[in-house]
């Protein structure tokens, strides 16, 4: 595996965009949420489809009036009524708990239940706040400064994200998602606004979910065939002895 820590090429990100821009296309506009809604959004969508969580928060603002970002029902429901509309989402009870808790908490610490306050800070003071709630990971932070009315530099790194970051040789196998985002951004032209990293978090995504997939690699079709050492492996044909079944 020697061949996936070769230096890295200072271009390669842009590359890497532009091919997968090419291919796919632009992404469809993000609709831009407030930062809380986005936190409630990512806190429940933890292993669970897009779809399902896209109507899980349709639901939850339905039922607790938060069609204009203020979440004060939602935080002052019962448990019992808060698993009743999120309970299609994976692990709904351990969630139920963490959003009523987080909820409480920032309206605690900041005296109001919104997170646009913390927008006078820098990112990572802002990211390291945000990490102190429950449930909250780099993952999630990261959305909430990049993906909102926020709109500050980072890259939210999702499983398919970190999973091809890793099999272009762009960040260790071994590295969490905080590494690979640290990795990334250090690949990333420092003239990349916030809107370019979002589109290039989206690309990636969808190449995850398209071709370069968990469980199965279709390198035939892919655009960075030639700039990924792992289908370069992959292709290289293995020299005996091979194992006896």
């Amino acid at each position: 595996m020697s061949s996936l820590f070769e230096p890295t090429p200072p271009n390669i990100l842009p590359e890497l965009h532009q091919r997968l821009l090419s291919f796919y296309g632009k992404p469809a506009p993000r609709d831009v949420w407030d930062p809380l809604t986005q936190l409630i959004y990512s806190l429940l969508s933890a292993r669970t489809k897009t779809e399902v969580s896209l109507q899980i928060i349709r639901d939850l603002r339905n039922r607790f009036d938060g069609w204009q970002g203020d979440w004060t029902r939602l935080r002052d429901a019962s448990i019992a009524e808060i698993e009743e509309v999120i309970r299609p989402v994976t692990h709904y009870e351990k969630k139920s708990h963490q959003l009523k808790e987080t909820l409480q908490q920032i309206s605690d610490r900041i005296g109001v239940l919104r997170l646009e306050p913390l927008g006078r800070y820098r990112t990572e003071k802002i990211r390291t706040w945000i990490e102190q709630l429950p449930g909250v990971g780099v993952k999630t932070s990261a959305a909430v400064v990049n993906f909102t009315t926020l709109r500050r530099r980072a890259l939210c790194i999702d499983g398919h994200h970190q999973r091809i970051a890793q099999r272009l040789g762009l960040s260790s196998p071994k590295a969490d998602a905080r590494q690979v985002e640290a990795d990334l951004m250090a690949l990333a032209p420092e003239d990349w606004t916030p809107e370019m990293l979002d589109e290039d978090h989206s690309l990636f995504k969808l190449h995850g979910q398209t071709l370069c997939t968990k469980n199965e690699l279709r390198c035939g079709k892919c655009p960075l065939l030639d700039l990924c050492p792992t289908a370069k492996e992959r292709a290289t044909p293995r020299r005996g002895p091979y194992p006896v079944d």
